[in-house]
């Protein structure tokens, strides 16, 4: 057992993310994303039982995000422009994890909006994928991680 690690952090994350180096990709998935298929080279971890939010909260206080090599160091699905969905509502999801960000003093023009297409697409170079109960709709984020 060790003082100060965030119960939502399994050993195995813990290992992840120790493992992990600057530039390195993380994805925290909603129930519904493919994380073998999406990314078949990268690390699966179970988090059940823990919606985006929290886990975003539990591991930024253990990860460094890559603020000075990246724009927006933490990015969240968006639809893709040409797709037609219709949200009747911006996902709560969405500004949940803008405010955990926040907490961990970023600014909210650093968490940056990226298309399901090239989510998909940057998601396959993750180094792990952080698989969470999250049920709502785009509900998945990817974060980079940086230096200290």
């Amino acid at each position: 057992m060790l003082k100060g690690i965030p119960t939502e952090i399994s050993s195995e994350l813990l290992k992840a993310l120790a493992d992990m180096g600057h530039g390195d990709i993380l994805v925290i998935a909603d129930d519904f994303y493919p994380p073998y298929s999406k990314t078949p080279n990268g690390r699966s971890i179970n988090a059940k039982g823990n919606t985006a939010p929290e886990m975003l909260d539990a591991i930024l206080k253990l990860f460094p995000l890559d603020t000075e090599y990246e724009a927006y160091p933490v990015e969240y699905m968006i639809p893709d422009a040409d797709a037609n969905i219709n949200l009747s509502q911006r996902p709560k999801v969405w500004d949940d994890c803008i405010r955990v960000c926040e907490k961990h003093g970023l600014t909210k023009e650093q968490v940056g909006e990226i298309e399901r297409s090239k989510f998909y697409e940057k998601a396959g170079r993750a180094f792990v994928t952080v698989c969470t109960s999250e049920r709502e709709a785009y509900g998945c984020f990817i974060i980079q991680k940086g230096v200290m």
